[in-house]
């Protein structure tokens, strides 16, 4: 399998090269006032089909041979990742089946049937995504992009981490934390890798949603550990049973410390972002800038980067965040 480095996420950014958005760097004196320390967000939510997944999805696609792309691909996620490559595939014309759970947002749902995929739904709890994308690839001859734990998909992802070292060398910022939103550690490796090549000085942290942080625990004992259940937090997107075989050992190398925030920490985040940047979060997206000003002391520096990483939110979940925690 080709190795996920820096080398393939250039060549990632090639081919993404006026595919994708290249997303700005916002910040807002009132974040920095509750931060202690300046704020800057990446806002990754306006990317192509609300969340960064499309830079992977079209990383993999593209990457695929002619032949092998035209018979069509399948991929297995709980909305974004599905979204990210319904599109790249509709893009590309080539088919796409996407295997989802039967509780994923109805946003996600329905905006990845639009895309013109083919969505197949399956229960979390009793059925295993991986088994049926990996059935449905054998038997329709579907080249499978899994959504953190692919070198393409990874290499798609770092090219957040080139702009961020533009973006941030322009801010006259050499030093700081990167706190980015983590499932199976496909986004953190890929910003990782590249922010390694390109700025070394900026240390990537994981951010999981609260008794779901397996990334954080198994960077702290030095081995994959898992999480004991698989629903329960409103943080969908980043809900992964384990860090990634491929991904874990990049972040054991390059992460700082994992960190963790609460579902009613993640709201209040949404409802700071749209109220001081007027961008829509998802939880899961908001999961970063929550820890950032939430939980200053636990970052490190004078200014503090946060991947603000998706916006596909059911509007009953937004106007619970801004209903509750509304300034």
């Amino acid at each position: 399998m080709t190795e996920a480095n820096i080398a393939l996420i250039e060549a990632a950014a090639d081919r993404l090269r006026g595919h994708a958005r290249v997303t700005p760097l916002l910040s807002s004196p009132f974040l920095d006032e509750i931060a202690g320390r300046r704020v800057l967000v990446k806002a990754e939510c306006l990317q192509h089909t609300g969340s960064f997944k499309f830079r992977g999805g079209w990383s993999a696609v593209s990457a695929l041979p002619e032949e092998v792309r035209g018979k069509g691909v399948v991929a297995v996620s709980t909305g974004n990742h599905a979204q990210g490559v319904a599109y790249a595939a509709q893009l590309h014309g080539v088919p796409s089946v996407i295997v989802m759970p039967a509780d994923a947002p109805k946003l996600k749902i329905e905006n990845t049937r639009a895309l013109g995929a083919e969505v197949i739904l399956y229960d979390r709890e009793t059925e295993n995504r991986d088994e049926i994308g990996a059935k449905l690839s054998r038997e329709r001859d579907l080249t499978l992009i899994k959504p953190y734990d692919d070198p393409q998909v990874i290499a798609g992802q770092g090219t957040i981490g080139l702009e961020l070292a533009q973006q941030l060398a322009d801010e006259d910022i050499a030093k700081a934390d990167v706190l980015i939103p983590c499932g199976g550690g496909g986004l953190s490796s890929g910003i990782g890798l590249a922010l390694e090549a390109w700025a070394p000085g900026l240390r990537i942290r994981p951010v999981e949603p609260a008794d779901f942080d397996d990334v954080k625990r198994s960077l702290a004992s030095g081995r994959i550990e898992k999480n004991p259940k698989a629903t329960g937090s409103l943080c969908d997107a980043i809900l992964t049973p384990s860090p990634g075989s491929i991904t874990f050992p990049i972040l054991s190398r390059i992460a700082g410390p994992g960190l963790s925030v609460t579902d009613d920490e993640a709201l209040r985040g949404m409802a700071l972002a749209f109220s001081r940047l007027k961008i829509v979060l998802e939880p899961a997206g908001a999961v970063a800038l929550a820890s950032a000003l939430l939980h200053p002391n636990e970052s490190e520096g004078d200014a503090v980067i946060v991947v603000a990483s998706g916006g596909n939110v059911d509007a009953p979940v937004f106007r619970e965040a801004l209903d509750r925690f509304a300034d």
